[in-house]
């Protein structure tokens, strides 16, 4: 079995992207161009990808580590000279070699796939990804000999008038045999107007050593779409989206509005879940079956286990368990856990806390840097005060805990099993199980004092 390998052209400065992130780390569902490309090239099993970078090379470095084989151009001088960059690492070397464009992230498996199994079968020394367009205006045609191999790729503006009604077109990817591509890369010349070596050029050189070009037709054409602006970053973000849906919908998922939910490529998705309108499932995020998400609900690497409903509710970095109830307008920050069969309520604000089973806080309320425990109440306005101006302390509400109305929780705090704090407390010390705890003011009601006070207060203002 023949190893296959992967050169990837990433050194161009991008310069219609107007931006000073390198082109390839722009993201599309998540996750950067880039990666998109790796993970397709992974899952093919290439045995080894060779990134030629060039501007801002250190961003992309930083970004990915060892996962490739990177190669300096240290000069832009055209897509030959940048593949020529990898024959230190592959010259030699038996087996079949992929060179793509590292804007391109939309190809999937299957079409790779296909590309190589036809170099494969024809025998060819290269294989062009070719596509068949309506219309081909500006782009180069594939012009076929009577057996179906590659004559030769002429570009628009050189070519005949018969030439310019084939609609079959050179998508800019290519496969080769690994050996017969770096044997013949150093003769590309840049006797052109650009005054750059070509990839293409390849081709014709092969050819005059009597060897055999062929092509493969892709089926989605969408699949090709480059990415040189912004306006082709959304468009490419918008297919990426609608195959990232469709993979959803075809396993299961009721998505009930495609067109206004956004879900990035690693999410995962349980088996009768139902996704609303203006959710945003982002990052690693994994869902359970049977929940229901949103409307209007943000999560952002969140784990959400089965028969979970999340409504109007922004959560980050955390983990769901089954049957909890979240929303609507609740705010969930990183480093919680929230436990089966809970209701985090409106207006609700969980940071670094871990809520037990069967917890209610239903509304108006934050906890944050605490652990409670199963089947607490936190009524409306309670407040774990957790920063003292220096530090953060960790409050502890223990099982079956009542905490009342309006309560503040000076942390470091434990409010121990079954005990109750009463409405409007503001807590110091810990309270023991079973305990009633009451810190507030005693209440004193001064009889037919208002006419006395609104005089005074009359008479103070002249």
């Amino acid at each position: 079995m023949q190893d296959l390998f992967a050169v990837i052209l990433a050194a161009g400065k991008g310069t219609r992207m107007k931006s000073n992130k390198h082109k390839v780390l722009h993201q599309i569902c998540g996750k950067p161009i880039i990666d998109h490309i790796l993970d397709s090239l992974d899952k093919l099993g290439a045995a080894k990808t060779i990134l030629v970078v060039g501007h801002l090379k250190e961003s992309v470095q930083e970004h990915l580590g060892d996962r490739v084989i990177f190669a300096e151009q240290k000069e832009q001088l055209g897509t030959a000279h940048a593949v020529l960059q990898a024959k230190p690492i592959l010259a030699n070397k038996a087996g079949v070699t992929l060179v793509l464009n590292g804007d391109h992230p939309l190809f999937t498996v299957d079409t790779l796939a296909k590309l190589v199994e036809e170099h494969k079968r024809s025998g060819a020394a290269a294989t062009v990804l070719t596509a068949r367009l309506d219309d081909p205006t500006g782009y180069g045609r594939i012009v076929r000999r009577a057996d179906g191999s590659v004559e030769r790729i002429v570009e628009h503006k050189d070519a005949s008038e018969e030439e310019r009604q084939i609609n079959e077109i050179n998508t800019g990817t290519f496969c080769f045999d690994n050996e017969k591509l770096f044997s013949v890369i150093g003769l590309v010349n840049n006797d052109n107007a650009q005054g750059e070596y070509y990839l293409p050029d390849v081709l014709s050189i092969l050819q005059e050593q009597g060897e055999k070009i062929a092509a493969k037709v892709m089926d989605d054409i969408s699949e090709a779409m480059g990415v040189n602006d912004r306006v082709q970053l959304a468009q490419a973000e918008a297919v990426m989206r609608q195959r990232i849906l469709r993979k959803h919908m075809l396993n299961g998922v009721t998505i009930v509005d495609p067109a206004h939910t956004y879900i990035d490529a690693d999410v995962e998705i349980g088996p009768d879940t139902i996704i609303e309108p203006g959710t945003f499932l982002r990052g690693k995020t994994v869902i359970g079956s049977g929940c229901h998400i949103g409307p209007h609900s943000d999560l952002t690497d969140v784990a959400v286990a089965d028969d979970t409903t999340v409504k109007y509710a922004v959560i980050d970095g955390s983990q769901i368990d089954e049957q909890a109830k979240i929303g609507p307008f609740t705010y969930i920050r990183p480093g919680s856990h929230i436990g089966a069969q809970t209701k985090i309520g409106c207006f609700v604000d969980v940071k670094k806390a871990q809520i037990g089973k069967g917890t209610k806080i239903s509304h108006l309320a934050y906890v944050g840097d605490a652990e409670v425990g199963e089947n607490v109440n936190i009524a409306c306005g309670v407040i774990t005060v957790n920063y003292n101006g220096v530090d953060k302390n960790r409050t502890i509400i223990q099982d079956g805990a009542f905490v009342g109305c309006n309560t503040n929780l000076i942390a470091p705090v434990t409010v121990e099993k079954g005990a109750y704090v009463a409405a409007g407390s503001t807590i110091t010390k810990d309270v023991p199980e079973n305990a009633l705890a009451i810190a507030r003011e005693r209440q004193v009601n001064k009889l037919d004092y208002v006419p006395k006070l609104m005089k005074k207060i009359k008479k103070q203002n002249g």
